[in-house]
């Protein structure tokens, strides 16, 4: 009876830890299923997106415990709606241009932003809060030149228009975006007054009409790439182009382009967190971390873009800080574009200035 007994325990053993073992692995399962997905942050890729790697994405990683993807895209309403509609694969935070911010945020498909839990709007430079977005970085479209082409730097828009005094080739944007803007403020109508000059027929006409005194002069670039390189190979003498662009040149290819801050036409590019993230707690600590002033006033050693955080200018050094868009001298004497302007008029100014581009 007693050995019955035994083998019937050893039995009972056996299958219990057989039932055991079964069970681990699908435990197992069950917690790497439920384990929390990384925080998905996308950006634009290249220079700059290696940079907010070094500065931003390695140091939140290491300082709050949260695991981040980075991904690139290259921007599109169409992507964002299919993205928050359907969801897969997930993204949480996406950093998008003015257009985006405006129409996103109107078709709900951004969080409309909690200020208080990321430092405040006080924070942030007045042109980088939005109900939707907070800015990720200040960039400039600026006159360069070629130094060694001009006897003399032009110092504003208006030399730009002066084939007299500054002859030879000069490129600008195809399209109207920027480049209506340039040729009034070359015919020397103020930054403040810009959208209100061209929100009339005559003052669209008036832009024309100064586009029209460079038309034998002028070249134009479709790709934030070629300003840099029509400069560089003396294909042009003067073009808007990138702050950032010129700088990267002049680093890494040893050009000898110049800039004039002067009505730079500035823009801000947005963080905005995706409706629906499941991660949306850890999207808000993100934006915390990378709102820092200690942590923005990193970026520019990298590239040579305006950080937003109102603090961080004071901790750039200042012979750095001179050539960012955020730099309080720069800012005073330019113009910042109006998305909502141009989501307004974008479609009817795009097919005046395609027939104006083709006529002789």
């Amino acid at each position: 009876m007693e050995g019955c007994t035994r083998r019937l325990r050893t039995l009972l053993g056996l299958g219990i830890a057989c039932a055991v073992a079964a069970l681990i692995p699908r435990i197992q399962a069950q917690d790497i299923r439920a384990e929390d997905p990384p925080l998905a942050v996308v950006s634009y890729g290249g220079l700059y997106q290696k940079a907010q790697q070094q500065v931003f994405f390695a140091p939140f990683r290491k300082a709050s415990g949260i695991a981040v993807t980075d991904h690139a895209w290259d921007g599109g309403m169409a992507v964002l709606r299919d993205r928050v509609q359907n969801g897969m694969p997930r993204w949480d935070v996406v950093q998008v241009d003015d257009d985006e911010l405006a129409r996103g945020c109107e078709e709900g498909l951004f969080v409309d932003l909690d200020w208080a839990r990321i430092g405040g709007r006080e924070r942030y430079l007045t042109e980088a809060v939005s109900r939707c977005g907070v800015g990720a970085i200040l960039y400039s479209l600026v006159l360069a030149y070629n130094r060694s082409s001009l006897a003399s730097a032009p110092a504003g828009w208006a030399n730009f228009f002066d084939t007299n005094g500054f002859p030879g080739k000069r490129a600008l944007r195809l399209g109207p975006k920027t480049t209506l803007e340039i040729a009034l403020l070359g015919d020397g109508v103020a930054a403040a007054d810009i959208y209100t000059v061209l929100a009339t027929p005559k003052g669209v006409d008036r832009a024309f009409s100064k586009l029209d005194t460079i038309k034998a002069d002028l070249v134009f670039w479709h790709d934030a790439r070629q300003p840099a390189r029509f400069l560089a190979e003396g294909k042009v003498v003067m073009s808007s182009a990138y702050n950032g662009r010129i700088e990267d040149a002049n680093r890494s290819e040893g050009t000898s382009l110049g800039t004039a801050w002067t009505g730079a036409l500035d823009a801000v590019d947005w963080w905005v967190i995706l409706k629906g993230s499941p991660r949306e707690t850890e999207a808000y600590r993100f934006l915390e971390f990378v709102g820092r002033a200690d942590n923005q006033a990193q970026l520019p050693d990298l590239i040579t873009y305006g950080v937003p955080s109102r603090d961080a200018n004071e901790l750039i050094d200042p012979q750095r800080r001179s050539d960012l868009p955020s730099a309080p001298d720069n800012m005073k004497n330019a113009l910042m574009i109006s998305a909502d302007f141009w989501r307004h008029n974008l479609n009817a100014l795009t097919e005046r200035f395609n027939k104006w581009a083709v006529m002789k």
